[in-house]
């Protein structure tokens, strides 16, 4: 189905990677593009060392890494402090995807990716990419009921930000399935002034009950209805699903409004890199 929209749409997306995962690979050079941007997620409980020692792994194969600050965790201001300079000097690191984190309690002083936005060490680090996260469907875990008002507030305070720093900013989305809603989003955070680009976020290829789980453990909310719907037709119900349709859409989409701030893809390879890998080669 391969055509110029969808080619150019996946053009220069990114990928994420957890450290276990990047263990198995002994070069990505096999599954991506030379330079291709691999997110390092921190998984509460990670060491940092093991994250530094992934990012280091993928600079050193010509990749360009950049890891989750997930705030939470991040005890104070000296720790912060620690982390960017092992990562910037140990792995040669200068971007970094700036979140709260999943941790039900923060460790220390930092409870928000505003906070670390704040500590302005990394600008003063040089940090050359600093990308924030963005929930089209919402997100319980900030806005407990229901709204969208506290998701919306911080997203027009680091918009403000992104008018002082020298750093480049980009919205990551958590993944979607549903192309209405992410249409709907982006076109109303555009509407509202936002006019930071947004990666969206696309879960590559996996069994539909791996990514009925992550969903949910995600809070992933309207997309859910689709997967459940799928899940019901036993003919799809073995069959692995694969984002075609939702990619497709984005780029037809895209390339009637060529002002619709999508700029880039960002895979979530919930059933592997190889799957994701094969999957933008075949399509």
């Amino acid at each position: 189905m391969a055509n110029e929209q969808v080619v150019s749409f996946l053009n220069d997306f990114s990928i994420e990677v957890t450290p276990n995962a990047a263990k198995k690979i002994d070069n990505f050079s096999d599954y991506l593009s030379p330079g291709t941007l691999i997110y390092i997620a921190h998984i509460e409980g990670t060491p940092i060392e093991e994250t530094v020692a992934t990012a280091k792994k993928i600079t050193d194969q010509g990749f360009k890494a950049m890891p989750h600050f997930p705030a939470r965790i991040i005890k104070d201001k000296d720790t912060l402090k620690d982390w960017i300079g092992r990562y910037k000097n140990e792995a040669g690191v200068e971007n970094a995807l700036l979140i709260a984190g999943g941790a039900n309690k923060p460790y220390g002083e930092f409870d928000s990716s505003i906070q670390l936005i704040e500590s302005e060490l990394f600008d003063k680090a040089g940090f050359k990419n600093l990308h924030i996260a963005g929930h089209p469907e919402g997100s319980k875990e900030i806005d407990p009921d229901g709204t969208t008002a506290n998701v919306d507030q911080a997203l027009s305070w680091k918009n403000e930000f992104s008018k002082r720093t020298d750093a480049s900013m980009a919205i990551t989305t958590q993944f979607c399935f549903d192309s209405n809603s992410v249409i709907e989003w982006v076109n109303g955070i555009q509407k509202s002034g936002i006019d930071i680009p947004v990666h969206i976020g696309i879960a590559g290829p996996a069994k539909l009950q791996t990514l009925l789980r992550y969903s949910i453990e995600c809070g992933v909310g309207a997309s859910i209805k689709i997967l459940q719907k799928r899940a019901k037709d036993i003919t799809k119900l073995l069959l692995p699903y694969k984002p075609t349709q939702i990619i497709s859409e984005l780029a037809a989409y895209k390339s009637s409004n060529p002002d619709f701030n999508i700029e880039k893809v960002h895979f979530f390879p919930l059933g592997g890199i190889k799957q994701v890998s094969q999957f933008v080669k075949e399509i």
